[in-house]
C-alpha cells in the first residue's frame, strides 16, 4: 500500500514514465554501491517518493522574478442553479520535461505549481510607494540655522565669489563686529520660519568680488583665492621701509594704526633688509601682544644668505629658510609661504613636496608663488594633484596702472580654472603715480636708499617720464572722484578680477591713512570710469587671437 500511494503520488506529478525510473533506479541499485538511496524496504521507496531531493538553486534574477509573480486567483465558483454548463475540471499542471522533472519539489506532499502571470500584467513588479521622510535628528521646537546655503555651496563655480554687497547687520555688507566674516540671513531668528530654512541669496552681478565689511573699521575682507582664509583687502608690506627706511618707532606706529583699522595681512620676506624686516615685524608684535588668530603673517623664500645652499627652491633650503624665518618672527608658524620666484635649478615635484611637508609639519598653513609664470603655476598644480599633494593657492605679483598683462589676462582664468588667486604690490609702482617726483629724484624718497638704484634710473628715464605724463592725465577724474591720484590708482588694483588683497608700501601713519581711503573710491568706479581711465592709459591688455 505504501509503494502503491508513492507511486501514485508520483505518478500524478511528474506522470508515468518518472514513476517507472524512480521504480527501477531504486529496486536494481546495488546494496554495497555507493548513493544516497539504498533502500530495503516499501516504507524507504514510500518515503524517498514524497521526499523528492530539493530543487536546483536559481540565479539571482530567476528568483527575483518568481518572487515578483502575482498569485493566481483562484476562478469564480459556478453557480449550479444558474449555469446549464457543467462545472469546469479540475487542471493539473503539464508534465515537465524528463530532463527536469527531478527538479520539481514537493514540499508536505502538496503540489508545487508556477502561478501563471495575468494577460496584460507587466513583468516587472510595479515600485514601492515612496517612504515618509524621516523626522529631523532635532527636537521639533528647536530652533536650527543653516549657514551653508545652496548658494555658499557652490565654492567651486566662478559665480559663488562674484557677489554684491549684501545689506547685514549692523551696516556694511553682511560682515560680523570687526571680524569680516559674513552671517548668515536670518540665522538668529525666532519663531517657525527660522528653523531650518534656507534663505537665497540675491543674484551676484558680474565683476563684484564677494567681499565683508567689518563694523567700525570699513575695511573690506575677500577670500584668498578659492581657499577659505579671509584676508583684508589691503595688506601692509614690509619691502624697503621695514629696517631701511622708517624706523622702529616710526613702523610700530604704522603696523597699530594698519591693525586698528581692520588690515589682517602683513607681508615679509627672508631677504628684505637682510632678515631685519622680519626681525622688526616679529618685535613688534610680540611687544602688542595681539591674539595670533587675529592676523594673518606671510613670508617669502628664495634668497636667505651668501652660500650656494641658502639661496633657491631645493628642499633644504625651503624647510631651514621657513625656520629662520620663523626664530626671527618668533612665531611657531606663518599663515603663507611664498616661492618668491621660480628656480629652474629645482625640480617641480621636490619644491612642492617640500612645501608639502611644511604645511604638514605645522610650520606654515597655506603656500604660494611669487613672480612665477602661469605656465608653472599650472604645472605645479598639476604635480600637486597628481601626487596627492598640496597645491598653491595664490600667486603674489606686480600691478599697478602700467603693469596689467599679468594679473588681467593669466591669472582670472587660473583663478577660475584652479582657484589660484592673488595678491597684488605696488600698486604706485614705487612711487610713481602720486607725481612726487615731476621729474626729479627727492633725497627722503626711497629711491636714494642704497641697493635701489634701479628705481631712480626708472624714474629719470624716457619710460618713466611718459607714465608720469599720464598721470597727470588722471588729475581730472580723481578731482571728480573727490579723491587723491594715489587713492584712485590703489582703488583701480582692487577691482580686478580675482585679485584678493593689494599689499601697500608706506613710510609714516599718515601715508597709511591716506591709502586706506581708496576703500571708499572703489564702490564709485562706475565701468564708464574705468573705460574712461583706460582710453586715457592706452594700455589695455588684450586677447590674443
Amino acid at each position: 500500500m505504501l509503494i502503491w500511494a508513492g507511486c501514485r503520488r508520483c505518478w500524478e506529478t511528474s506522470g508515468p514514465a518518472a514513476v517507472w525510473t524512480e521504480v527501477a533506479s531504486l529496486f536494481y541499485h546495488r546494496s554495497s554501491s555507493p548513493g544516497p538511496y539504498p533502500p530495503r524496504t516499501a516504507l524507504d521507496l514510500h518515503l524517498h517518493l514524497f521526499s523528492r531531493p530539493p530543487p536546483r538553486a536559481r540565479d539571482p534574477v530567476s528568483e527575483y522574478l518568481h518572487s515578483c509573480r502575482p498569485p493566481r486567483s483562484s476562478p469564480p465558483a459556478a453557480n449550479p442553479a444558474t449555469s446549464s454548463s457543467p462545472p469546469p475540471r479540475a487542471r493539473s499542471c503539464p508534465a515537465a520535461p524528463a530532463a527536469s522533472r527531478s527538479a520539481l519539489p514537493l514540499s508536505r506532499g502538496l503540489r508545487h505549481y508556477t502561478p501563471r502571470r495575468p494577460t496584460g500584467a507587466s513583468r516587472f513588479p510595479a515600485p514601492p510607494a515612496p517612504l515618509e521622510p524621516p523626522p529631523p535628528p532635532w527636537p521639533a521646537d528647536m530652533q536650527v540655522s543653516i549657514a551653508c546655503t545652496e548658494q555658499n555651496l557652490r565654492s567651486r563655480s566662478s559665480e559663488d565669489r562674484l557677489c554684491g554687497p549684501r545689506p547685514g547687520p549692523g551696516g556694511g555688507n553682511g560682515g560680523p563686529v570687526g571680524g569680516g566674516h559674513g552671517n548668515p540671513p536670518g540665522g538668529g531668528g525666532s519663531g517657525p520660519k527660522a528653523r531650518a530654512a534656507l534663505v537665497p541669496r540675491p543674484p551676484a552681478p558680474a565683476g563684484a568680488l564677494r567681499e565683508s565689511t567689518g563694523r567700525g573699521t570699513g575695511m573690506k575682507y575677500r577670500n584668498l583665492g578659492k581657499s577659505g582664509l579671509r584676508v583684508s583687502c589691503l595688506g601692509l608690506g614690509t619691502w624697503v621701509t621695514f629696517g631701511s627706511q622708517i624706523s622702529d618707532e616710526t613702523a610700530e606706529d604704522v603696523l597699530t594704526v594698519a591693525y586698528e583699522h581692520g588690515v589682517n595681512l602683513f607681508d615679509t620676506a627672508e631677504v628684505y633688509a637682510a632678515g631685519k624686516a622680519e626681525r622688526m615685524l616679529g618685535n613688534i608684535l610680540k611687544s602688542k601682544g595681539w591674539r595670533r588668530s587675529s592676523y594673518v603673517i606671510t613670508t617669502k623664500i628664495f634668497w636667505g644668505g651668501q652660500a650656494e645652499t641658502e639661496r633657491g627652491l631645493s628642499r633644504k633650503h625651503i624647510i631651514e629658510g621657513l625656520q629662520g624665518s620663523l626664530d626671527r618672527l618668533q612665531l611657531g608658524y606663518v599663515d603663507i609661504v611664498f616661492a618668491n620666484r621660480s628656480d629652474p635649478n629645482s625640480p617641480m615635484e621636490e619644491i612642492v613636496r617640500a612645501m608639502t611637508y611644511v604645511i604638514n609639519q605645522g610650520l606654515a598653513l597655506y603656500w604660494g608663488t611669487s613672480r612665477w609664470g602661469a605656465a608653472e603655476i599650472m604645472e605645479a598644480y598639476s604635480m600637486a594633484r597628481q601626487f596627492n599633494l598640496i597645491p598653491p593657492v595664490c600667486e603674489q605679483a606686480e600691478h599697478h596702472l602700467f603693469q596689467r598683462e599679468k594679473v588681467e589676462m593669466q591669472l582670472p582664468e587660473l583663478y577660475h580654472k584652479i582657484g589660484v588667486g592673488s595678491v597684488t604690490w605696488s600698486p604706485l609702482s614705487c612711487g610713481l603715480i602720486i607725481s612726487k617726483y615731476d621729474g626729479q629724484v627727492p633725497d627722503t624718497c626711497r629711491a636714494t636708499i642704497k641697493g635701489y638704484q634701479w628705481l631712480k634710473d626708472k624714474v629719470q628715464s624716457e619710460g618713466g617720464k611718459k607714465q608720469q605724463a599720464k598721470v597727470l592725465d588722471l588729475l581730472p577724474i580723481a578731482h571728480q572722484l573727490g579723491c587723491t591720484v594715489a587713492q584712485l590708482a590703489i582703488a583701480w588694483c582692487l577691482r580686478s578680477e580675482g585679485v584678493s588683497s593689494v599689499l601697500l608700501g608706506v613710510s609714516s601713519a599718515e601715508q597709511l591713512l591716506e591709502h586706506l581711503g581708496a576703500l571708499q573710491v572703489l564702490s564709485q568706479l562706475t565701468p564708464q570710469t574705468v573705460m574712461e581711465i583706460d582710453g586715457l592709459l592706452g594700455n589695455k591688455p588684450h586677447t590674443k587671437k
